[in-house]
């Protein structure tokens, strides 16, 4: 066990150092940042003082190791247009956004859990049938326009909850559904076959010898490896919530690190830009690792060497 979580933590650090470089690069080739930090009004004399003052006129692979060693030490450099360490700007957003993702992910599972218990139990009836529907329906909506209508509905029409913002634990409810119901189908359809295939079992048609049935019969028998997938996609699903709750969180105002990315890149703060990529990279690769550590817990029948 021990051999293969080094492993997968070895693969995931590699993964790492391959995003940060590739995004180091790619921001760098797109914008001058010095003329970023300078405006569009500088003379050239300004910009050659800003480029020298933040060492911008060093060779790129000098730049990339002295930003690496800074950020794995903790300083994530500072924005040019807050003018505070990212690193403020990062602990003051992040805790908003790890609490929607959790918020989010709870309405994942609470809808779509049941749903396919429901589907895998009448399987080829009208429950399956409208389970699957709605799985379509909820893949097919853009969060944008979920988005907007359910502002239109529930916060204007029928003001129940605050249109936009994250003051209280009510202005997240909405945005946590809409975010939530984007995972809905992938866990359902999981769900459902990870159960119907559990249920076709011989170790299931002995407990049902043995008199167990419905409740009792999936509690004790058949949840816990019919959900051994649905597990894992959860960890990858939450890691991607945490890096990729960009639209939501503008949609509805909400002062995340999504959001945060997005003022970033509208007002070219190259430093905020160039560590968030990065933390949402690593928010995906150790959401995997995670993934299939649970999975390796959880199923013995896994190989761990």
């Amino acid at each position: 066990m021990l051999e293969y979580v080094l492993r997968r933590c070895g693969l995931a650090l590699a993964v790492g150092f391959a995003i940060s470089l590739v995004a180091f690069l790619l921001l760098n080739f797109a914008t001058d940042p010095a003329v970023t930090i300078a405006g569009e009004e500088a003379t050239t004399e300004e910009i050659e003082r800003l480029r020298k003052l933040y060492g911008f006129d060093r060779p790129l692979h000098v730049q990339y190791y002295d930003w690496l060693v800074s950020f794995f030490s903790g300083d994530f450099g500072q924005s040019v247009h807050w003018r505070v360490p990212v690193g403020q700007l990062v602990a003051r957003h992040f805790p908003v956004t790890l609490l929607l993702a959790g918020m989010s992910l709870t309405v994942t599972i609470v809808v779509a859990v049941p749903l396919g218990v429901l589907a895998a139990m009448n399987p080829n009836t009208l429950i399956d049938r409208c389970a699957l529907s709605i799985a379509v329906a909820a893949q097919a909506i853009p969060n944008f326009w979920l988005g907007m209508m359910a502002i239109l509905l529930l916060a204007v029409i029928w003001p129940i909850f605050p249109v936009s913002g994250n003051n209280t634990i009510w202005h997240f409810v909405l945005p946590a559904i809409v975010l939530g119901l984007s995972s809905v189908p992938s866990i359902m359809r999981l769900t459902r076959t990870g159960l119907l295939e559990v249920m076709g079992t011989d170790y299931i048609r002995a407990a049902r010898a043995k008199g167990y049935r419905g409740g009792a019969l999936l509690r004790r028998h058949a949840m816990r490896n019919a959900l051994l997938p649905v597990v894992s996609v959860l960890a990858v699903q939450f890691g991607e919530k945490l890096g990729g709750a960009i639209v939501t969180e503008t949609v509805f105002a909400i002062n995340g690190i999504g959001r945060l990315a997005v003022e970033s890149v509208l007002i070219g703060d190259v430093p905020v830009v160039q560590s968030l990529l990065f933390l949402f990279a690593m928010f995906f690769v150790f959401a995997n690792l995670l993934a299939d550590l649970l999975n390796a817990w959880l199923d013995p029948r896994i190989r761990l060497t």
